[in-house]
């Protein structure tokens, strides 16, 4: 006759190994999904693996990639002068996760900014423009070899969007006998400060072009204090719109401002934010499905 309660004991031990191997199936399971869930979410090439660039690009179809230039110049005394740059990081990322099929190259750091080249204001860096457009070339030469279809060039600073549109054309030429595009998304930088600009002037606030309240508001949004020192923002010398001359018996304030940061807001850094990434996704797919017809 059998034991009952050893029957009982073993039934038991016999449950909880099957329960046991369940739970570690489900865990294994779990941590390979969020594995590719990882794979599928990382975007930037510099924190990748060159297998992982080549999985993305011939199995996950990510033949996209952003090229974005930043920029290293004052913005003011209340601004960290690499705000082009250290914006333009996560902002490329949540464009080509939006995109869906890009990567996103190095941020390049350095751009046209010769205007802002000051003693009194130290820390900007200029390239000249000849410079800036054959750095930009040779990047794109790079990219084509790495195995990209479609290669995006684009600008957070305002120096340089000339240069930029003059290399897109000359390397698309050039790479699309090959089935390789090269182009400009202008709408990034310019549309979207335009619109902003708009949005800023219909709420009565001070419209601005430099360390005003876009770039502080962005950086507030991204960044926060490390980035913004809020007690020393201070008004800058007034915008003015194109055409506008200069009034002649108003000093200048000269300290690198042109508008005012005061009233910035994270809350209008995420609004900036969200519309560079809407303006620069749509006109990104909008030229990569007008170059495949």
């Amino acid at each position: 006759m059998l034991n009952p309660v050893y029957d009982y004991d073993h039934g038991r031990k016999h449950s909880m190994k099957q329960f046991a191997a369940l739970a570690l199936a489900c865990l294994l399971t779990a941590a390979s999904a969020a594995a590719a869930q990882e794979n599928e979410a990382r975007v930037e090439i510099e924190l990748m693996t060159y297998p992982e660039i080549y999985a993305a690009i011939h199995e996950q179809g990510k033949t996209t990639v952003l090229v974005v230039n930043g920029g290293i110049e004052q913005r003011g005394p209340h601004a960290v002068l690499g705000g082009h740059s250290l914006t333009a990081r996560p902002q490329a990322v949540d464009i080509a996760r939006k995109l869906g099929n890009a990567l996103v190259a190095p941020i390049m750091p350095f751009s046209i900014a010769g205007r802002h080249l000051n003693p009194k204001t130290p820390g900007s860096v200029n390239i000249p423009g000849p410079v800036f457009a054959a750095v930009n070339e040779a990047i794109v030469d790079s990219m084509v070899v790495n195995g990209f279809k479609n290669i995006v060039l684009m600008g957070e600073h305002g120096g340089g969007q000339k240069e930029l549109a003059e290399v897109a054309k000359k390397t698309s030429a050039k790479y699309s006998p090959q089935g390789v595009h090269v182009f400009f998304c202008g709408d990034f930088y310019e549309k979207t400060q335009n619109e902003f600009q708009q949005w800023v002037i219909a709420r009565h606030l001070p419209p601005s072009s430099h360390g005003g309240i876009p770039d502080t508001s962005l950086m507030m949004y991204l960044g926060g204090d490390a980035w913004v020192r809020k007690d020393k923002m201070v008004a800058g010398d007034p915008w003015l719109p194109p055409g506008t001359p200069r009034d002649p018996n108003t000093p200048l304030v000269d300290n690198g401002i042109i508008g005012d940061p005061r009233p910035s807001t994270p809350e209008m850094g995420k609004l900036y934010f969200d519309m560079k990434t809407k303006n620069a996704v749509a006109q990104i797919q909008a030229m990569i499905a007008a170059a495949s017809k």
